[in-house]
């Protein structure tokens, strides 16, 4: 295994346990040794922020445990960008936001923060959001996905109002649909016509690896 290789294994550790003093000396070190800031994101942060969510899924980690390894990784990448071109490459644009008659965020916040650790760029747009503020939003920042959720099921049907009204636009097939939340299923986001369904933060990374 190469020094750098060494390196990047460690911050995944770093990333995974929140250790914060770690992660920051490993990605200044990675900085001052010339390696590949792309490859420390992607083999360091983006690996230890996949297995978070992996003790997650198993409840071996809770939402605090989430946040805290979060921040930590947050905290790195903004490091290791120093070391990237002036103008990064993205894996994606994504807008994403709790639907109108929603104002739960803590799971969206969660899954921001795994999508900007994995190398996408996020715009939030917060809780609250309105089909049409989606709609303009993605059009404006040219954005590649649509990320929706909602924990309530009284205001899930406002979902499907963000794809009629993409369909309306003729913009539909503009953008990739993406939604998730308690109040929603699988079979749901088929049944109105979302692209995806993820039930949590490191599935809706794995999904979107996929696109």
């Amino acid at each position: 295994m190469s020094d750098a290789e060494r390196l990047f294994e460690s911050l995944a550790r770093a990333i995974i346990d929140a250790d914060e003093t770690a992660a920051v000396q490993l990605s200044e070190t990675i900085l001052a040794k010339g390696f590949d800031s792309a490859k420390a994101i992607e083999r360091g942060i983006s690996v230890g922020m996949e297995k978070v969510g992996d003790f997650f899924e198993k409840s071996e980690y809770f939402i605090p445990d989430l946040l805290d390894c979060a921040a930590v990784a947050e905290r790195a990448t903004a490091i290791l960008r120093k070391g990237l071109a002036k103008e990064p490459v993205s894996r994606g644009k994504i807008v994403m936001g709790t639907i109108f008659g929603d104002t739960h965020d803590i799971g969206k916040n969660i899954v921001a923060l795994f999508m900007e650790a994995a190398g996408y760029k996020v715009l939030d747009l917060g809780k609250d959001v309105s089909a049409r503020r989606f709609i303009d939003a993605a059009v404006q920042w040219k954005a590649d996905v649509l990320a929706i959720s909602t924990l309530m099921t009284t205001t899930r049907g406002n979902i499907q109002n963000v794809i009629e009204q993409l369909r309306l636009d003729g913009k539909r097939e503009s953008f990739l649909i993406l939604i998730g939340g308690r109040a929603v299923t699988r079979e749901f986001a088929q049944t109105i016509g979302a692209d995806g369904y993820a039930e949590n933060a490191a599935e809706t990374i794995r999904l979107l690896d996929k696109f």
